[in-house]
């Protein structure tokens, strides 16, 4: 089913505009709509004005918000980058494809998990799972369905779901720039370990890619297109325009949650890329012909500082990035869609990453093969303001991460309800259940496991039967683990 042929990369990389045709777009009777999928990198649910946020400024995002549908409650199919673009690009849940965790750089070539068997010391409690690293080739991707419907396909920024041959133009994208499996560059500015040669000293990667989007739209404005703006910000390093940290160490407030002026001014230097992009959507007249999604992968970096200050919070919510607690995958969510989404409305209707598929393609009236399979809905009944029927949604990390303390375990969504499971690191190598009232309880301050067992037994079933469904696989207890087993010294 999978349809790939190898591109020219030279030709693509160095900037060749596909040819478009002579009518302009008013005059071609029955033009599919364009679609511009803007992603943010560890920007948390907190990190715009448009949600909140009094010290971070971001006007050309809100005035998205403006234009079309925020969504209040929604989710990032992991707390992890890569994990959360597979199931973008596939409209699977991420315990489906294996990509479970940020390695798809790795130089090792994982097409689907493994229990890491070697690691079963008798120190360890667990046996651990190791990610895939790759998005595999079979799968019908986002890019491949509006290909093979006739858009022009680019992809631009940050990708990390694999080097060639699983890079995006063997995924569906006729153009990929910088074309790097690289999970973040070593600095923002001019010139790029991740793209060679190219750029003005000085100049901002994220500027840069958004000038590189803007072309290609000039050069297919008679033609749909489909355009992944993937910005690398605000991922590390931290590192900013210094005229916008100025700006920011003045505003900066001890008492304020959100304080860290580099990264505040890494966020408004994206903020100001996506304006770029949508500039150039007005001033090509295509505005009203023009889907257009932003949302982030996963929470920001809430666990660590920079400058002596930590890099965001995301209060009410509890966690960031690398944690199953709601800062760490419900994230900022706005959708444009001209002439059927209302603008300057808010939906709490309950969507996934794993939606956007299935949603795009009903949106543009695409017709993808019969046999294609979604983990995910259409959510285009919230987008006409409606409701959704949906009994659940999932997340499944199952990795240990030492910066947040977060242990492998797998989160269910049923209404109000959030049931988190941990996998064996308590006594007896037996899971543990954290269950929250995300209505009564959005900071998740009150564990109600042990007082409500009924509710966990029901919840725990619907992850028995997701972990079943998606060939999940969790952590196994180790074996041979001797739990007064001495660490042998290491020899000077």
């Amino acid at each position: 089913m999978k349809q790939t042929s190898r591109r020219d990369i030279l030709t693509m990389l160095g900037g060749t505009l596909l040819p478009a045709r002579s009518l302009s777009p008013r005059q071609t009777p029955g033009r599919k709509p364009n679609v511009v999928f803007i992603l943010a990198d560890d920007l948390g649910w907190r990190d715009l004005s448009a949600y909140g946020s009094t010290f971070y400024e971001t006007p050309n995002i809100d005035a998205l918000a403006r234009r079309g549908m925020l969504f209040n409650q929604a989710y990032a199919a992991s707390p992890i980058c890569s994990p959360t673009r597979a199931s973008i690009m596939t409209g699977l849940y991420p315990s489906r494809t294996g990509i479970t965790s940020a390695a798809c750089h790795l130089e090792e070539v994982l097409t689907n998990a493994v229990l890491d068997r070697n690691a079963g010391t008798p120190t360890q409690k667990m046996l651990a799972v190791k990610s895939a690293t790759r998005l595999r080739l079979e799968y019908f991707t986002l890019a491949e369905a509006f290909r093979d419907a006739g858009y022009r396909t680019a992809h631009f920024g940050k990708w990390h779901l694999g080097r060639e041959p699983y890079d995006p133009l063997h995924q569906g994208f006729e153009l990929d720039i910088p074309h790097t499996s690289a999970a973040m560059p070593t600095g923002y500015f001019a010139p790029w370990d991740i793209w060679p040669g190219k750029g003005k000293p000085g100049e901002h990667l994220d500027d840069r890619m958004a000038e590189e989007a803007v072309q290609f739209m000039r050069g297919n404005r008679d033609r749909p297109f489909f355009v992944n703006f993937w910005c690398f910000s605000v991922h590390a390093p931290h590192d900013a325009k210094p005229d916008l940290i100025r700006k920011y160490r003045a505003k900066a407030r001890p008492s304020s949650p959100q304080r860290n002026p580099i990264n505040a001014a890494m966020v408004e230097a994206m903020d100001h890329a996506v304006g770029k992009v949508v500039k150039e959507i007005n001033d090509l007249g295509l505005a009203d012909n023009t889907i257009i999604i932003f949302f982030s992968d996963n929470g920001g970096a809430t666990y660590f500082e920079v400058d002596g200050v930590v890099v965001t919070s995301h209060l009410p919510l509890r966690g960031g990035k690398g944690t199953l607690y709601e800062g760490g995958t419900r994230e900022p969510c706005i959708v444009v869609w001209p002439g059927s989404a209302k603008p300057n409305t808010r939906s709490d209707e309950v969507i996934s990453s794993i939606d956007f598929y299935p949603t795009l393609i009903e949106m543009t009236g695409i017709k993808p093969p019969a046999e294609l399979r979604f983990d995910g809905i259409s959510i285009v009944p919230a987008l006409k303001g409606g409701r959704l029927k949906r009994e659940a949604i999932y997340c499944h990390y199952p990795h240990f991460r030492p910066e947040t303390g977060q242990l492998a375990g797998t989160y269910v969504r049923s209404g109000d309800w959030k049931l988190i499971r941990l996998y064996p690191e308590s006594a007896g190598q037996k899971d543990h259940f954290e269950l929250y009232n995300l209505k009564e309880d959005i900071g998740e301050s009150s564990n109600l496991a042990a007082t409500m067992p009924q509710k966990v037994r029901e919840l725990n079933a619907r992850i028995e039967a997701f972990l079943r469904e998606t060939d999940a696989l969790v952590p196994k207890p180790n074996p041979t683990f001797r739990p007064h087993t001495r660490v042998p010294r290491s020899t000077p």
